[in-house]
């Protein structure tokens, strides 16, 4: 179950998005064919580790861990959630202050898994944290924004078009119960920096939503984008239908 796109057209070309998506692929793409050996040496240098950052050194690296990704899967689940989230938030917050906002949230998120745990040798890459941060700017915008999420279930597979306030809490929640289920010493899923990067994010847009009305704008708008949706119809399939014989 995971979201492949929202309702919500941006009046606005998303630069800053696309180049952050950019960036992204190409440092992937700069480091993808290292060995293991070279490559773990390389996250342990770029990458966030608790250990060495709560010494004082390696703080830019609570910037560049955010541009590394551990594999492919890794890189397009996060590049996939900025591309729907991230060009509405942009829109609302203009180049510029989005990309400061986008920053801000990944350092947050960082923080918020790093503080926790300060000798962790464990090095933390990804923008999740950052994007999550997205998520919570959105929330905070658009709560009943509808969000098309594709539900797998074995062999059964269909779109559902759910309100962004659903979506977005029940990805929170999930990271909130796996954040207190896991030990802290565990590898896999930085699950706090998720839940700090969402909290930064609601924090910092809510100056852009006061600067709307706040709750009058909520009111004026109902919850929803402030522009007509966009509306996806369902095409019907090229492939013929072939019946049982009895």
């Amino acid at each position: 179950m995971f979201p492949i796109r929202d309702h919500n057209p941006s009046g606005r070309t998303p630069y800053v998005t696309y180049a952050l998506i950019v960036i992204n692929v190409l440092v992937f793409l700069s480091y993808v064919s290292m060995s293991d050996w070279d490559l773990q040496r390389f996250f342990m240098t770029w990458g966030l580790v608790p250990a060495r950052f709560s010494t004082g050194a390696g703080l830019e690296t609570l910037f560049t861990s955010m541009f590394l990704h551990g594999g492919c899967m890794h890189l397009a689940g996060n590049m996939l959630f900025l591309w729907i989230y991230g060009d509405n938030l942009e829109e609302e917050m203009g180049h510029l202050g989005y990309l400061v906002f986008y920053l801000a949230c990944g350092a947050a998120a960082g923080l918020a898994q790093a503080l926790p745990d300060p000798g962790s040798p464990i090095p933390m890459v990804g923008a999740s944290g950052a994007i999550a941060g997205v998520m919570g700017g959105y929330l905070l915008l658009f709560p009943k924004a509808k969000v098309d999420v594709l539900f797998i279930f074995i062999i059964f597979f269909r779109i559902f078009a759910i309100p962004a306030w659903i979506v977005l809490g029940l990805w929170l929640g999930i990271q909130i119960f796996s954040g207190v289920s896991t030990p802290s010493d565990a590898g896999g899923v930085a699950y706090w920096a998720h839940v700090g990067g969402f909290v930064a994010g609601l924090v910092l847009t809510l100056p852009v939503w006061l600067r709307r009305g706040g709750q009058d704008y909520w009111r004026k708008t109902q919850g929803h984008p402030p522009h007509p949706e966009t509306r996806f119809e369902a095409a019907r399939s090229n492939v013929p239908l072939i019946r049982r014989r009895r």
